[in-house]
């Protein structure tokens, strides 16, 4: 460790909301990433903290949990035309380090601003199309500019190993793993009697699907904790449909802060998304002892390596059969014993943290002064 304290500023516009509670507005896994590693990083004195997110309407900088949180462009704006401000808010933190998560025209930006600067430029993946040429494929413009931002990354961090190798494999920019990060709770005996799904109303998350289970299983409670995806414009549908489901409550976003009891007080969590990174979800459910079912994504077949949940290989009936096994209450004990046990095992903050301090230690070290 050096003795000045490396300064670090991470980017991402969409994670004001989980600085300041009063503001509503979709989050996903890449805004919970950063908020945890950096709100947790500004406990030790050896870093500087810098956040630079969206315009919600507050101060132009604000501290928060010893972080300094900084404004910049309108989310719902135009990026380039916007560039200015975003550029103006990097240059206030004026950091050893910026970190970011989550490919877009504003990974360009960011790593751009870095490249003027001569500033290190940390990134890490938050979806496995990121890694393996899916992104690429489908979006020509952002995909290029994307895979340009992170070939002058210092370094880039992947979620999980099956990405890293997909990562190289497709581009030749080799990574480090770090896992998801997760606060640890305190196990409770509560009642739990719901079938739980938790994320955004994406079409790669499959919301639908879940309302489909829950038809095929009348005598089970299920309960959908749904955001609406930035520019989705059928969310109301997705809602009235899941309303005329008389076993189905439907739940249109949980702040960051209560999401945990939802957790405790579920069976099962179910994911019915094509394709994920590392689902941030997995990790909460695990650290409440909640026994994951998942259609598809099951990064390096932890589910079944851990014995913490079920992955039907994208095989629908299979699914269904496996949500049976699941709640059988032999079954439901061992999986969710080995849950929690997983979770507190591998995604524990205070462990993941000094990961990210060696990785970052690392960068300060390379870069020139």
């Amino acid at each position: 460790m050096t003795s000045k304290a490396i300064h670090i500023c991470f980017i991402n516009l969409r994670a004001y909301p989980l600085f300041n509670a009063d503001v509503t507005a979709t989050i996903g896994g890449a805004e919970v990433d950063l908020y945890l590693i950096a709100t947790e990083l500004a406990k030790d004195s050896g870093y500087e903290v810098s956040f630079v997110t969206g315009d919600f309407g507050q101060a132009e900088v604000e501290r928060v949990e010893n972080v300094k949180v900084i404004k910049s462009i309108d989310v719902g704006g135009n990026l380039f035309l916007q560039g200015w401000r975003l550029w103006r808010a990097l240059g206030m933190a004026d950091a050893d380090i910026y970190f970011d998560e989550c490919a877009g025209l504003r990974t360009w930006l960011d790593a751009a601003f870095c490249r003027l600067k001569k500033r290190p430029y940390v990134f890490r993946t938050a979806a496995s199309e990121e890694c393996d040429g899916t992104y690429l494929r489908n979006h020509w413009f952002r995909g290029r500019a994307f895979a340009r931002a992170i070939r002058t990354a210092a370094q880039v961090i992947a979620q999980n190993t099956s990405d890293q190798l997909r990562l190289c494999g497709r581009t030749g920019i080799e990574s480090v793993v770090i896992r998801n990060a997760s606060h640890p709770v305190r196990q409770h005996d509560t009642p739990r009697e719901k079938i739980l799904w938790v994320g955004r109303s994406a079409a790669v998350k499959g919301p639908r699907r879940f309302l489909e289970l829950a038809r095929e299983n009348p005598g089970l409670n299920f309960t959908m904790i749904c955001q609406p995806a930035a520019e989705d414009t059928a969310f109301g549908s997705l809602s009235d449909e899941a309303a005329a489901i008389p076993n189905l409550a439907f739940v249109p976003g949980v702040p960051f802060r209560e999401i945990d009891r939802y957790f405790m007080s579920a069976k099962v969590l179910v994911n019915t998304s094509d394709s994920e990174g590392f689902p941030n979800v997995f990790v909460q459910a695990a650290k409440c002892g909640t026994p994951i079912l998942s259609l598809n994504v099951n990064p390096d077949g932890f589910l079944h390596e851990y014995e913490c949940g079920l992955c039907a290989g994208g095989d629908w009936r299979k699914m269904g059969e496996m949500l049976s096994t699941l709640l059988e209450p032999a079954s439901w004990e061992k999986y969710s014993r080995n849950a929690y046990h997983y979770a507190r095992d591998n995604h524990d903050i205070g462990t993941i943290i000094e990961k990210y301090k060696e990785v970052l230690q690392k960068v300060a070290g390379e870069a020139p002064r």
